[in-house]
């Protein structure tokens, strides 16, 4: 059990690592972009996004998934298996580049923009190369390897700053994200196939790939269905509303969870790949989902009532002003996405690691029910009524999922709930400080100094008022202990020396 933690603590270590330092390099990176490129232009490329997103969904075909979840006999049983995905996965991504170039202009026509056909075409190009860098990926994350996937994702985030922000500058078209994006894959394929011990060779065997479809088709079944709860808002609105709008609802969820993702992107893929090991350990496998769960929570929680107070701050420092209609979207999804996170994303990830993605899809199914009416209700009264429609439908999709954890993997909904609590509860508090502190003055160096007593009235109340949470505070506290008692001693030191002169 020691060593298991041991693992898990130093993957999260450099996935948090990487995590960080992506979000300090992409915000900037989207700020320069949106300030060169028009809403429009963010329409065309989340309308090929969606597009691509469909098809790479087939070319991996879940096979990522079941080659993390799965237990070997060997490692050799291992390798057979990936090696059979991996040929696999290149066939298929192949096949639908090819169906893609073929029906490009009758797709573009089809998600109401005619005349990108060629767009499609040439982005697409990337299926293939992702087709290179997934399966390689899951070895990784099976092992909680994630130092090499950290060069990866470092890499990645570069690639916009050196690629796509000249391209922009010199194009000022959409031509530039779509570019920045290929280039971002292909060092993905790349390093990871260079750095991989497992390599790619001419073996096949049918009889494995049928054992594998039997977990991965209800795992594709699953992608599909999250495909369509993503991207079925981003069609509708395309189609119903102009790309202007498209531009402004893609981007406006896309930048909150850019922000969300500096704590879920760091977590999940351990959450899943240790879950996945100790799924024959009920007790162990519970008390690592609450203290994942717990974690998260401390941080995404405060974290979307924050973004909630500020909205108009945070859209004005990360987009522009030319983003502003997109502010109380952004304000409002990222209230809504933090308990999202803590209370529905992380059960599809318990029910994966059992063996059960056929249960994430019924949750998506029943939310996708909900969801499609309500978008075409919204689209049709504006753009303000659908985006608040799309927002608290995610109270249906965490109803569902809470119900589905106790009556099938019975982890009680209560104690998920109450794991919660301390950190909704300090979240209230910083925002009733965020009210105050806003009416002293709307000076934007005020509104950052505000914010940084917020973070510190939340840290602080969470300590105080909840003594058991100190311990999840433990690790904060002395990190800070240290830094402060670093430049102390650096002081101290720089003084004697000045003494001596």
């Amino acid at each position: 059990m020691e060593n298991i933690y041991k693992k898990i603590g130093n993957a999260t270590k450099w996935s948090s690592l990487a995590e960080i330092l992506a979000k300090l390099i992409t915000p900037v990176t989207s700020m320069i972009l949106a300030r060169l490129l028009t809403p429009d232009a963010f329409g065309v490329v989340a309308t090929v996004a969606m597009i691509f997103s469909f098809a790479d969904m087939f070319t991996d075909s879940g096979f990522q998934k079941y080659l993390v979840q799965h237990e070997f006999n060997s490692n050799e049983e291992m390798y057979q298996s990936t090696t059979v995905a991996f040929w696999t996965n290149l066939t298929i991504s192949f096949l639908l580049w090819g169906i893609i170039i073929i029906f490009s202009d009758s797709l573009a026509a089809l998600v109401g923009n005619p005349g990108l056909g060629k767009t499609f075409r040439v982005a697409c190009i990337s299926l293939p190369v992702t087709s290179f860098s997934s399966i390689q990926m899951a070895l990784y994350r099976r092992n909680l390897e994630f130092k090499t996937l950290f060069v990866v994702r470092i890499t990645a985030v570069l690639i916009p700053l050196v690629v796509s922000i000249p391209l922009a500058i010199m194009l000022k078209s959409y031509w530039a994200l779509i570019i920045g994006t290929i280039c971002g894959h292909l060092s993905n394929a790349i390093i990871l196939t260079v750095k991989s011990k497992w390599k790619p060779n001419l073996f096949f065997r049918f009889h494995i790939l049928k054992q594998m479809l039997a977990f991965s088709i209800w795992s594709l079944v699953e992608a599909v269905s999250i495909w369509l709860t993503n991207y079925i808002g981003i069609f509708i609105v395309g189609v119903f509303l102009s790309t202007y709008h498209l531009g402004l609802y893609k981007t406006s969820m896309h930048t909150v969870n850019q922000i969300m993702t500096l704590i879920t992107a760091a977590t999940t893929p351990i959450l899943f790949a240790s879950l996945s090991r100790m799924q024959n350990n009920f007790k162990l496998f519970e008390d690592t989902f609450f203290k994942f769960q717990r974690h998260v929570g401390m941080l995404v929680i405060p974290m979307g009532v924050g973004i909630f107070m500020y909205h108009k701050l945070m859209t004005n420092l990360l987009l522009g002003s030319q983003w502003v209609e997109a502010s109380e979207f952004i304000g409002l999804w990222a209230l809504i996405s933090s308990f999202k996170i803590v209370l529905s994303n992380y059960c599809s990830e318990v029910y994966r690691s059992v063996g059960r993605p056929r249960l994430s899809v019924m949750v998506q199914v029943t939310q996708i029910v909900v969801l499609i009416p309500l978008l075409l209700y919204g689209a049709k009264s504006g753009f303000e009524m659908l985006y608040i429609l799309r927002s608290f439908v995610v109270i249906e999709m965490i109803i569902v999922n809470l119900t589905i954890m106790y009556l099938t993997v019975r982890i009680s909904p209560r104690k998920m709930i109450l794991n919660i609590v301390p950190f909704v509860f300090c979240s209230i508090i910083m925002a009733l400080c965020a009210l105050g502190l806003q009416h002293v003055s709307d000076n934007l160096i005020w509104s950052i100094i505000s914010i940084f007593i917020c973070v510190i009235i939340y840290f602080i109340s969470l300590y105080c008022i909840f003594p058991e949470t100190r311990s999840d505070l433990a690790p904060v506290l002395d990190k800070i202990e240290r830094i402060v008692s670093r430049k102390v001693r650096r002081s101290i030191y720089m003084n004697k020396n000045f003494e001596r002169d």
